[in-house]
């Protein structure tokens, strides 16, 4: 039986399970065996040299964007609209047959946006290059879930589905659970408030799942069964994800209303460019970015060519800015002056931990180098020699 059948068997088997209280420790141990599963389903073949055939797209700019849909919703004309990047649109499905790039310049930043071909359900299983497609996502900033809004709202919970399924974590942050194995000692199971969907019999069935028997598991939160298995699994890719819904123009007004309240959700029309200026802005919202100006000493600043931070790319601390400027600038820095949202007054003298927001200005004061050995009557050495024999000798007095 391969892996594909087992997980189904497994998934059958959870549907007919009825939820209580004495059927918890079965279903958890179940969803312990899909989540296995699932790894190897996404691991390359033994023997395999290569990492397999994915979208070779080198990443370029301050940020990465990744348009995932079902095959045409509009995810082309989209491309071409933001970024002037012919990409072939038809009125057949899967026209996008690889992955094809453009650049957004908003905001004096490039941003990366990515048109992938259209993914069907079951495309966590390898149908239709889904794999390949959801490989791309994983390595995004931000994902922007292109949806027909003349179609049904099922859709939605099929592509979070498919991307669930191979680890992908939409507009949810890491679990607060502490998890880390350890050679002897047992399982040790602490929590810092009360648990009420886990509890320690549980996580002991789940890590016995894994062949892990010493273990310390800490839960800084109420978190599920799922949230365990994940934080075990490790390698879940936790990701921003926008709702934009394309072709409102062919639906109510009472619809577009009700769909553009929906959380993390955009409204637009390609066909006659409605709301496009208020997707770029939720882009811009979702991925953070922040922009910090330079400033030489006794100079203006300069507004033309600004450093771009952002969380999920290193931090935004004025240590980070320094190491984005070079690796060696920060042995160099004495303080740095601030002026920006982020100072309180103007200038802050800042250290390094201090953390900037987007058009702050910094100028960076270096050390002196200091004169060795003092100056002037302080000077701990002289340029005569050490020895006194080695001394010029003065000549004689004139009598």
């Amino acid at each position: 039986m391969g892996i594909i059948e087992r997980i189904k068997e497994i998934e059958a088997e959870m549907a007919r399970t009825q939820k209580n209280k004495a059927t918890e420790y079965h279903l958890g141990q179940l969803k312990a065996k899909i989540a296995k599963l699932r790894t190897q389903l996404l691991e390359p073949p033994k023997g395999s040299s290569g990492g397999g055939d994915g979208f070779e797209v080198t990443k370029f700019g301050h940020g990465r964007v990744a348009l995932i849909g079902f095959p045409s919703v509009g995810k082309s004309t989209l491309l071409t609209m933001l970024t002037g990047t012919h990409s072939e649109a038809a009125s057949y499905e899967f026209t996008t047959l690889t992955c094809i790039p453009g650049i957004i310049h908003y905001n004096d930043t490039k941003i990366q946006l990515l048109d992938l071909p259209g993914i069907i359900e079951g495309a966590s299983e390898g149908k239709g290059r889904g794999r390949q497609v959801i490989a791309v996502a994983k390595s995004s900033d931000l994902v922007l879930m292109v949806l027909d809004a003349s179609k049904s709202e099922g859709h939605r919970q099929i592509l979070t589905k498919e991307l669930e399924a191979v680890g992908l974590r939409l507009n949810k942050r890491p679990p607060q659970i502490y998890f880390k194995k350890k050679k002897t000692g047992g399982i040790s199971f602490n929590s810092t408030l009360p648990l009420t969907h886990v509890n320690e019999k549980l996580c002991y069935q789940i890590l016995h799942e894994y062949k892990i028997h010493n273990a310390e598991v800490l839960f800084r939160e109420d978190a599920t069964v799922d949230d365990l298995i994940d934080v075990i699994e490790g390698n879940r890719k936790y990701i921003k994800c926008v709702y934009v819904y394309n072709k409102i123009d062919v639906i109510g007004i009472d619809d577009v209303d009700k769909l553009a309240r929906q959380p993390n959700s955009v409204v637009i029309s390609c066909n006659l460019k409605l709301n496009l200026d208020r997707l770029l802005s939720k882009m811009w919202e979702e991925m953070g970015l922040v922009r910090v100006y330079t400033k030489p000493q006794g100079q203006q600043p300069d507004f033309s060519d600004p450093v771009v931070l952002s969380a999920d790319r290193g931090g935004c601390s004025v240590e980070d800015f320094c190491n984005h400027i070079h690796r060696s600038l920060i042995k160099d820095v004495k303080y740095v002056l601030v002026w920006g949202s982020s100072a309180r007054h103007y200038p802050q003298h800042c250290g390094l931990g201090h953390s900037l927001q987007d058009e702050d200005v910094v100028q960076i004061v270096k050390k002196k180098e200091k004169e060795e050995g003092g100056r002037g009557r302080f000077k701990s050495h002289t340029t005569g020699p050490a020895r006194i024999s080695d001394r010029e000798k003065k000549a004689p007095l004139k009598t």
